[in-house]
């Protein structure tokens, strides 16, 4: 680490995962006793919201001007909706499994000065697989009742019919190395979709599984040009914000200039490394492979490695991590290690996600209220984040 890249204490990151394993589990003990007085079968979607709900999922780290033009265009297309931002999420971990930027709240905010109408919690994409997660944001969709889904997407010869029968209605299966069509096995491309892409294609997929009607629902946008994550990022390490000042709102640079000021930024290079050191050095085989996405050939690099020396950083512990589908993997496992959350856990939280509907910020009462009565209409609890 250079002298000059900012680090919030260890103590505030700790504080992070230690209380959301707490909301974490209460999410998940609320979400049982719920589905034991209601089964999911049980459940009622409203068909009509009193107004159009655009719902868009975004990491907002930090939030930027593609993200901003996005929704611009979708608030242009249904000028009348709500927009409602989905933002993860527990334990700060992005679907990368790396820490985020800043904190849900801090990118909430900033979502809510930029024009978002209401920012609700996404699920904790850094403990998942990426088919857990997308899993939770298409169950998560359709509570809200989702009328319109804005994505930005990267254009390329031969996604054209992707999106074709994505916005028809089709769910798309990314296959290692292929695109297939879910309603007639149709090879639709040879090849990986970049991420933005990728994530259309599985939202479709998910859509798919739980019975949600996506028909007509998706707005694609495309991506604009001249904004880069990686300078972004250095940027945010430093605080000397004069080389990004044209991709980013000012919103997005005053409050994560107040977020350094305060400490609580930026936090993409830190973790409880005392948590995952722990996991690795003293969880048996057995605990180990209890957690989720870690398998016995995971399991037992750790426990084999450590027999000479415990593990004494990061680096050693990643060197044991099997290869997964998605070159994110590695880091996930890192932010299982570091919550310790089970499988069974998992598969439970996901059964019944989401058990309630976590507003993080809002644009005003009056919103608020609306968004409460779709919300009402569809049988779910709303909590506002204290």
């Amino acid at each position: 680490m250079s002298s000059d890249e900012l680090i919030p204490s260890k103590d505030f990151v700790k504080e992070i995962i230690e209380r959301d394993k707490k909301i974490f589990f209460k999410d998940c003990n609320d979400s049982v006793n719920s589905n034991n007085l209601k089964s999911e079968s049980k459940k009622k979607y409203s068909t009509n919201n009193d107004k159009d709900i655009i719902a868009d999922f975004t990491e907002y780290n930090p939030l930027h001007n593609g993200h901003y033009h996005c929704m611009k265009i979708a608030k242009e297309k249904i000028p009348n909706g709500i927009f409602v931002a989905i933002v993860p999420g527990l334990f700060e971990r992005s679907g990368r499994g790396v820490p985020f930027t800043m904190t849900r709240q801090s990118r909430a905010k900033v979502a809510i000065v930029v024009g978002v109408d209401i920012v609700i919690e996404g699920p904790p994409m850094g403990v998942m697989g990426s088919g857990q997660y997308s899993l939770c944001l298409a169950k998560t969709f359709q509570a809200l009742n989702t009328d319109f889904i804005p994505r930005g997407y990267r254009p390329f010869d031969g996604y054209e019919i992707i999106l074709d029968r994505v916005y028809n209605g089709h769910g798309v299966a990314p296959k290692p190395y292929k695109i297939i069509d879910m309603e007639n096995n149709e090879v639709l491309f040879e090849g990986k979709l970049e991420e933005d892409n990728y994530v259309i294609a599985s939202l479709s997929k998910s859509f798919k599984k739980i019975g949600f009607n996506f028909k007509n629902k998706f707005l694609f946008v495309k991506r604009i040009k001249g904004v880069s994550g990686t300078l972004i990022r250095e940027a945010t390490k430093s605080g000397n914000f004069s080389n990004v000042t044209k991709m980013l709102p000012s919103s997005t640079i005053n409050i994560l200039k107040n977020e350094i000021k305060e400490s609580r930024a930026p936090l993409h290079m830190s973790r409880d490394v005392d948590s995952i050191l722990d996991s690795a050095n003293n969880l048996s085989f057995e605990e180990l492979t209890n957690l989720n996405l870690i398998d016995t050939k995971t399991a037992k690099n750790l426990v084999d490695q450590r027999e000479n020396k415990d593990f004494e950083s990061l680096e050693e512990i990643q060197n044991c991590i099997s290869y997964g589908f998605s070159t994110h993997f590695n880091h996930r496992v890192l932010s299982v290690l570091e919550t310790k959350i089970n499988k069974n856990i998992i598969y439970d939280y996901i059964d019944n996600y989401p058990s309630k509907i976590r507003v993080l910020d809002y644009k005003n009462e009056a919103v608020l209220e609306e968004f409460k009565n779709n919300i009402n209409k569809n049988e779910r609890s709303l909590e506002l984040w204290q």
